[in-house]
């Protein structure tokens, strides 16, 4: 779309020459990364007046919600490929009520495939092997709605071979990164010698629309989410001096909470995605993820939360605060977390990739911890959560 100029992101990340800890044969390792934003970035501070004068919102009650809100979320920076021009072309994207599916999509569609296709070229470079040695690709996104998918235009882009294996997961909200780690990490282990591209990539684009005190939760969303792309290469048994293993996926659950599908809500209408969310989520989470952690820990005999380290989706300051808490961890460990937060918002399923990429510069300086968590939350409640080792 020519519209969107992406904004290149430079990992740079040269390859690990000299890797303290040997990868487990046959088990999935993440061999690469890349991310990619839109060219429009904001700070959070010219957050409120930009979104007020972009809907034509008059109420002063709503703008000092949205002043309240945005100095909660810890978010400093974000990227978004809403800007005036599409607002010049498609003006009725601010009008209360209108019937607007059709242009989101038009915007949509495309944006979150140049985001994906920058992000994957960047995790392709880093790898440093040919994109026509990736054997599957895995395309995660809760931003667009076509047939075909994304999948099948970013495969084409990159050049991939026409008989690469295609997977799409779609509309799984801020946990669907950590799926796509389950499911190439299955796939991975079960075709050997198997190179998996993971892309995923979201906008906010669906969602935007004027604020409305009937619809309290638009306000946090305007408050809290940015636009972007990651994308992973996933593989096991690493070829020496080719690849650069850096993470090991050792253990993958993912677990849904029995009668709360309505905390987070999500229905898709003629004016695009209506979200709800639940006051009583940070307190669901607080409540059952001890008993999920432990669970993903024993698989490698561990006992002591504050002798790993953790990758979280930074859903919200909330969530992190609560885990924090009721996990007793000590001051630094979601640090990396809080980071993605406050540098690119809550970007849906790339956000964990973001924070895992913050995690593998943390884990390089300082030796660090073996054995570690990723941990991701969304509707169902859905818990997905592997057991990661650092290489």
């Amino acid at each position: 779309m020519a519209l969107l100029k992406m904004s290149k992101i430079d990992n740079n990340n040269a390859p690990w020459h000299r890797l303290k800890r040997a990868s487990t044969p046959r088990k999935a390792t993440v061999l690469a990364i890349g991310k990619a934003f839109p060219w429009q970035l904001i700070p959070q501070e010219y957050l409120v007046e930009g979104y007020i004068r972009d809907t034509k919102c008059q109420d002063v009650s709503i703008k000092e919600k949205l002043e309240r809100l945005c100095k909660t979320t810890t978010v400093k920076t974000r990227y978004t490929v809403m800007c005036k021009e599409i607002l010049d072309q498609y003006p009725e994207l601010a009008t209360e009520g209108s019937s607007t599916i059709r242009q989101r999509l038009e915007i949509a569609n495309p944006a979150v495939v140049e985001m994906a296709f920058e992000a994957s070229l960047a995790c392709i470079k880093e790898w440093g092997r040919p994109a026509t040695d990736i054997t599957h690709i895995i395309y995660v996104s809760s931003s667009e709605i076509r047939l075909p998918g994304g999948d099948l235009y970013l495969a084409s882009e990159l050049g991939l071979r026409n008989d690469v294996s295609r997977v799409m997961l779609y509309f799984l909200g801020c946990y669907g990164g950590a799926t796509g780690l389950r499911v190439a990490k299955d796939i991975a282990e079960n075709n050997p010698g198997s190179r998996i591209l993971l892309t995923t990539s979201e906008t906010t684009i669906l969602g935007f629309r004027p604020p409305n005190k009937a619809r309290p939760y638009d306000l946090v969303g305007a408050a809290l989410f940015g636009d972007g792309a990651a994308a992973v290469i996933i593989g096991t048994d690493p070829v020496t001096g080719k690849e650069s293993p850096f993470m090991e996926l050792s253990y993958a659950v993912q677990q849904f909470l029995p009668g709360t599908q309505s905390v987070i809500d999500g229905c898709l209408t003629e004016e695009g995605i209506n979200f709800k969310l639940g006051r009583d989520l940070p307190q669901k989470i607080e409540d059952n993820i001890e008993e999920f952690c432990r669970k993903l820990m024993s698989k490698a005999s561990l006992t002591d939360f504050n002798e790993m380290f953790w990758a979280v989706h930074p859903g919200g300051p909330a969530i992190l605060n609560r885990l924090e808490s009721t996990l007793k961890l000590n001051k630094g460990k979601l640090e990396c977390s809080r980071k993605a937060l406050k540098d690119f918002g809550n970007v849906s399923s790339n956000t964990i990739f973001y924070v895992m990429e913050y995690m593998r510069e943390e884990l390089k300086r300082g030796g660090g911890e073996e054995w570690g968590l990723a941990l991701a939350f969304g509707p169902g409640i859905t818990f997905e959560g592997i057991l990661l080792r650092s290489l």
